[in-house]
């Protein structure tokens, strides 16, 4: 029996050990010797693409929740809630759209339960549609939609290897009108308001007149406000909410003062959904060392999630901060500037990347003197500390920069070429995509900026030009991590490689941008020294090298070159 045994192993171990040869050499004919392989799904916040939307502006999928809270006083144009939702966003997922853009995180603004009343700062009335006014930061807006909702966002976005980077804020609760009360003095200032002399006036400050600004700076313990206190009384969660926070500051063992309520209250948004990470709001407002707490309080709730949910985990990577530093720029390096005298780097505190607002005004340059310079800013800002992670990220228009890249969307294949084809992280906010417009007859301000999804005006060429970049970044870390090297150049069009290697990941692609429409012959050997085919996955066209050349026909100035 035994040696019948042995006999039976052995025939199936040279069976598969065959097996495994022939896959081997199976695999090696489909990439024709190619001289690297196109990494699958590689992650590297670093080159990431973020899709960036307004819950209420993206796309209404639940009729029902609309008017679930009554605001219906006449407002400024669009300045009202328009009905987006979860449900809306959960359609998308669905339907594979973020997928088909090539994005592998999407960011959403605020979604807690916002200020029921409304505003009127010389633009018409305005309602809390956007999420940055905060009522209650335990409760999500119903007019979003629910809590397991949003649990649904988390988890079909991760279904689909798609990250969650979750908005928040704080610094200050929303204002104060009929219907929302202001918080206690103990909680809360209400003046004076920031002048940006230096870092004393843009933290122990509002923002603007009435947005009460959080106490962070108070080491003092305070009780709950009264008004949460009658709030989760009539909501019937007063019980569990108390003994969700005497747990918290068991644990930790942090004092009860404002900051870490609110530490608290936010991630419970990590601990519970497993969101991956934050983009935080208003850094220049709140104290470094608060900054640091929150950052550690979020990292561990993070791993507690995923110690509570292994099988719902995609990664083991840390939790994502990202920060909103307003004025800040790659090209400055790590520091921001308050003053000569005082500058903050934030990167110490725990972040691990930062908004780059220089980007929409460098875009005006060529492709070459663009990606070359953003190559050195890489480089720089890694280089300043190569122990400590430091990411930009890129944007072209946002939901509160009145000064984008291309207001009138008259350069929206550049906007869209260099945004994503440049080095860093980069953010495609809802719209860039399709040319929603930036400029609305009768709007004001930021409004301009927010205007709904325009899902029945679609330019769908451009569409098809975001599609075909995006899943070339999100398939090769290369684009946004690489190393850039210029090979040929001629007036606005340029060739070049980038080449990346880190963790064990090769990955090297060719890209042209700026090219003459039609044939051309492009040198691939420095890049792709033993392949005999390539693929250009703008044109999704096999080509064949020879001699180290490749034939191709250009289509929308653009060529995408991958081994496969």
């Amino acid at each position: 029996m035994y040696f019948s045994t042995q006999i039976y192993f052995m025939k199936h171990i040279y069976l598969l050990f065959f097996l495994l040869i022939a896959l081997v050499i199976t695999s090696c004919n489909s990439k024709d010797n190619a001289d690297v392989a196109v990494p699958e799904k590689v992650f590297d916040w670093s080159s990431a693409h973020v899709y960036f939307l307004l819950t209420d502006r993206f796309k209404n999928g639940d009729t029902t929740n609309d008017t679930i809270i009554k605001r219906d006083l006449e407002t400024g144009k669009l300045r009202d809630f328009r009905g987006g939702d979860f449900a809306g966003i959960i359609q998308k997922l669905d339907e594979g759209y973020f997928s088909d853009l090539g994005v592998n995180a999407i960011w959403l603004t605020p979604i807690w339960e916002q200020i029921h009343g409304s505003v009127d700062e010389g633009t018409g009335n305005t309602y809390a549609f956007h999420g940055y006014w905060a009522k209650d930061w335990t409760a999500i807006e119903p007019s979003y939609g629910t809590y397991e909702e949003f649990k649904t966002i988390v988890q079909k976005a991760h279904n689909q290897d798609i990250r969650v980077l979750l908005d928040v804020v704080i610094n200050h609760t929303g204002p104060v009108t009929e219907l929302d009360l202001v918080w206690p003095s103990d909680w809360v200032r209400t003046t004076p308001t920031c002048t940006y002399q230096d870092q004393a006036t843009a933290v122990d400050c509002t923002l603007t007149n009435n947005l009460p600004d959080i106490l962070t700076n108070s080491s003092k313990e305070v009780e709950l406000p009264e008004i949460l206190i009658q709030k989760w009384k009539k909501e019937g969660r007063y019980d569990q909410e108390i003994q969700e926070i005497d747990a918290f500051f068991e644990e930790t063992g942090l004092p009860r003062t404002p900051s870490n309520y609110l530490i608290k209250w936010v991630t419970d948004y990590a601990r519970e959904t497993g969101v991956d990470g934050f983009r935080v709001d208003t850094v220049k407002h709140v104290e470094e060392d608060v900054w640091q707490t929150f950052i550690e309080q979020s990292k561990k709730a993070f791993e507690k999630w995923k110690s509570n949910h292994p099988e719902l985990m995609i990664h083991g990577d840390e939790f994502f901060v990202l920060g909103e530093l307003y004025g800040w720029e790659v090209a400055g390096g790590r520091p921001f500037p308050f003053s000569d005298e005082n500058q903050v780097d934030y990167f110490d505190y725990g972040y691990d990347g930062m908004i780059n607002f220089g980007f929409k005004r460098h875009a005006q340059a060529s492709y070459e003197e663009l990606f070359s310079k953003y190559d050195s800013f890489r480089e720089s800002l890694l280089n300043e500390d190569p122990n400590d992670k430091a990411y930009f990220m890129n944007y072209i228009s946002s939901h509160d920069d009145g000064q984008p890249f291309d207001p009138r969307r008259e350069k929206r294949y550049e906007a869209a070429t260099k945004l994503l084809l440049a080095p860093g992280m980069a953010q495609t906010y809802y719209g860039d995509e399709t040319a929603r417009q930036l400029i609305v007859d009768g709007a004001l301000g930021d409004a301009n900026l927010r205007s709904m999804m325009n899902w029945n005006a679609i330019d769908n060429n451009l569409l098809s030009h975001y599609q075909k970049l995006g899943t070339f970044r999100s398939n090769h870390p290369a684009v946004g991590a690489g190393k850039h090297f210029k090979l040929q150049h001629d007036g606005q069009g340029v060739v070049f490689a980038r080449f990346y290697n880190k963790n064990g990941v090769v990955d090297d692609v060719l890209i042209g941008t700026g090219l003459t429409n039609g044939p051309t012959t492009i040198e691939v050997k420095k890049v792709f020294p033993n392949a005999t085919e390539i693929r250009d996955a703008y044109s999704d066209k096999i080509l064949s090298v020879e001699d180290g050349m490749v034939s191709i026909q250009v289509v929308n100035n653009t060529i995408l070159l991958e081994s496969f």
